[in-house]
């Protein structure tokens, strides 16, 4: 029997029924909010390929922590901006260096009551860009840089990351990061892989929010935009290094990525939905071109229609905002 027995359209007649049967919803508690701490600024720096998103200062990356706890936000995901690079990265390791002081600072604000989590990568801190040191033939070297990982890993730990996130793309790197976590000690900090992470053209507005001093690409360890069943693979090595969580990025260019993920994870998935997705709805905003709120909530909830079970996006602020309103 079909029509007129079957009517779909019944479960959709008011705003109470289709929240009633509603397969996804948003929670603030399953968004992670990305943020910037510039060394060496006095005032927030306003990026402004990002409209509304700044290079913190110590002051307000504190504020933004708080506000997030207040608003019941899940997570920060922070990165830090150093004044001094070198090819090495050496900024990195130290442990009153502008991201591992960040980590101490928003612990202290915010204590259990916000996951933090800290990027474990070269690129902010190295002078020619790229997530790990180069050969002498200007290649970036695999081994050579999780020696560096392993070091950034526990200086991280050591400040108060609850969850550290390498996203390198370098082969190997979580389990390298796990071993040192435990001979440290930091049994109960965790990994969440980068595992599924695309060279993409999305990122453009990133490289202005961390000043990359990058020339050329990193498509060398990034992955292929063209490649679908290297994603499953790079999830499984991942997890039998023993990765806590694994995460897709880009993520609306990539719902399908995610979707296999989703499907073959034992641990929670995450997506990160980067600087460029951000642009172009902001933009599109601006424009008059489309409803920004609605168009906002639509593009995160499609991520975790897809099998994110939490999302890093840097209106995850605002969104929880937007639910406690309603």
């Amino acid at each position: 029997m079909s029509f007129p027995h079957h009517r779909p359209r019944r479960l959709r007649t008011t705003p109470a029924m289709r929240r009633l049967t509603a397969e996804h919803r948003l929670a603030p508690a399953d968004l992670i909010l990305p943020a910037f701490i510039r060394e060496g600024l006095s005032e927030p720096n306003p990026i402004a390929s990002m409209p509304g998103v700044v290079q913190h200062t110590t002051d307000t990356l504190k504020r933004a922590a708080a506000e997030a706890v207040e608003l019941g936000v899940g997570g920060i995901m922070l990165f830090g901006i150093p004044e001094t690079r070198d090819a090495e990265g050496t900024a990195s390791l130290d442990p009153d260096g502008v991201l591992n002081k960040a980590i101490r600072d928003v612990r202290a604000e915010v204590g259990d009551s916000l996951v933090v989590m800290s990027d474990v990568c070269l690129d902010e801190f190295t002078d020619h860009g790229h997530c790990g040191v180069l050969d002498s033939d200007g290649y970036v070297d695999n081994d050579a840089t999780l020696k560096i990982y392993a070091r950034m890993a526990v200086a991280q730990a050591d400040a108060g990351a609850h969850v550290l996130g390498p996203s390198g793309m370098m082969d190997g790197q979580i389990g390298v990061i796990r071993e040192a976590l435990e001979r440290a000690g930091h049994v109960n900090t965790a990994v969440l892989a980068y595992a599924a992470k695309y060279a993409s053209a999305f990122y453009g507005p990133f490289r202005e929010a961390v000043d990359s001093q990058l020339k050329g690409d990193r498509r060398t360890y990034q992955m292929d935009a063209a490649n679908r069943r290297e994603a499953v693979q790079e999830v499984e090595l991942d997890l039998a290094e023993g990765a806590d969580m694994v995460m897709v990025k880009p993520a609306m260019s990539y719902l399908d990525i995610l979707a296999d993920v989703a499907d073959l994870s034992p641990v929670p998935v995450a997506a990160y939905q980067i600087s460029g997705e951000y642009a172009m709805i902001e933009a599109a905003a601006a424009n008059g071109w489309i409803d920004r709120r609605a168009a906002i909530t639509e593009s995160v909830l499609g991520i975790r229609r897809a099998g994110a079970d939490m999302v890093l996006t840097y209106w995850a602020s605002e969104i929880a905002g937007w639910l406690r309103e309603s």
